[in-house]
């Protein structure tokens, strides 16, 4: 998962994480890493929040006000904006009738740090997703029971979750009741503690004002020409000077696949972040051309029509999970870059098959060093090629 330029490698410190799957400790440090070895942190205001982003039509410019912990305000004028603020600040939950007198406690992962609150409780735990996945086997030791409760769930699969003696599945919620009872729609109830909603997050952009060209509805941002330029408002496809200096674009920090307790699709992120910056880094340098206005609606209306045709509901529009490396791939040809790595696909494919066969011990048990020696090999190249034009410059 790892930047090509910069490779997602062990490190020769007794305090660093050497495995295969490292902690979010370790993610953290590779990033701060990679921050440092090229001085990103040097363009960055720290502790400066962006109140507003206005466009200003007929100056064809964006006005930014932002506000500094001292509390000092500021507004500046842009030609370009880049919108690059993830999308985990701002929870979903599950709409279920008669929540509203439901005694128990609920909570949304993002507030999850830790397994010990859930000790010797009785919980229902929302969603079919990488947390879900994750937390229902974290609070396993120490709660009483969990459920899992989730659309991705029939009624036939529900039951006892192999390996575990205290978790079992369950279709979605249909109701829940003030004596703390909670109803499945596969007909089965349970007396819960504690209602946990692994249910993902909204697109939101509070500060945005895009007069109506951009919104976001039932969590598709949008139109979006492969997810990053909204076509009324891009650069001009022309590689020269003069270029329209009205730039908008959207570059989202995380577009997940949807996972669930029977597949994983979910996205490699850092690499595709690579490719979608390069190729925003070329458009904006008038490196790289963009189709035209119309062009580029025809494309995304298009892209919402296969959706539609294939049942796939607007919610998840932004979901990559299948389609990530081909769509890594497209950028990669516009940006006259390498493709992805075989190796890269292997990995991900058999890690995928892993999890499913054996979800408890694949992070430890793989066979693919053919596929690590190729890595490292990768590697090797781009570090050589990342010497020669540093002595080139």
């Amino acid at each position: 998962m790892g930047f090509r330029c910069y490779p997602f490698v062990a490190k020769d410190d007794p305090d660093r994480d050497p495995r295969r799957y490292p902690g979010h400790q370790e993610v953290l440090w590779y990033l701060q890493d990679f921050t440092r070895e090229f001085r990103i942190d040097e363009l960055v205001r720290f502790e400066t929040e962006v109140v507003r982003v206005r466009l200003v039509e007929e100056e064809e410019k964006w006005k930014i006000k932002s506000k500094q912990r001292s509390g000092e305000d500021e507004t500046e004028i842009f030609d370009a904006v880049v919108i690059c603020n993830g999308h985990y600040t701002e929870p979903r939950v599950a709409q279920i009738p008669g929540i509203n007198e439901w005694p128990g406690k609920e909570m949304h992962s993002h507030n999850y740090r830790v397994p010990e609150p859930f000790r010797d409780q009785v919980v229902v735990l929302i969603g079919s997703s990488a947390s879900a996945v994750d937390i229902s086997r974290d609070i396993a030791g120490v709660a009483k029971e969990v459920h899992v409760a989730a659309r991705s769930v029939a009624d036939e699969t529900s039951g006892e979750q192999s390996g575990y003696d205290n978790m079992w599945l369950h279709s979605m919620i249909e109701s829940v009741r003030k004596d703390g009872t909670v109803f499945f729609q596969d007909g089965s109830f349970v007396h819960a503690d504690i209602i946990l909603h692994c249910t993902g997050y909204k697109y939101h952009f509070p500060f945005l004002e895009t007069n109506g060209i951009v919104n976001v509805d039932d969590n598709r941002v949008g139109p979006l020409y492969k997810h990053v330029f909204p076509p009324a408002l891009a650069p001009c496809p022309v590689a020269a000077p003069g270029i329209s200096s009205r730039v908008f674009l959207f570059h989202f920090e995380k577009i997940l696949g949807h996972f669930s307790l029977f597949g994983d699709v979910l996205v490699v992120p850092f690499p595709m972040f690579e490719f979608q910056s390069k190729w925003i880094a070329g458009v904006l340098s008038n490196r790289f051309a963009l189709p035209t206005q119309e062009k580029m609606m025809e494309d995304v209306e298009a892209f919402y029509s296969s959706l539609e045709a294939s049942g796939v509901p607007k919610r998840y529009t932004h979901n990559m999970g299948s389609s990530q490396f081909e769509y890594n791939n497209w950028l990669a040809a516009q940006c006259g870059c390498p493709a992805n790595e075989d190796w890269r696909v292997q990995m991900y494919n058999t890690s995928s098959k892993n999890k499913r066969a054996r979800p408890e011990s694949y992070r430890d048990d793989w066979e693919d060093h053919h596929l690590v020696l190729q890595a490292c090999e990768d590697f090797r190249k781009y570090a050589s090629h990342k010497v020669s034009d540093r002595s080139a410059s």
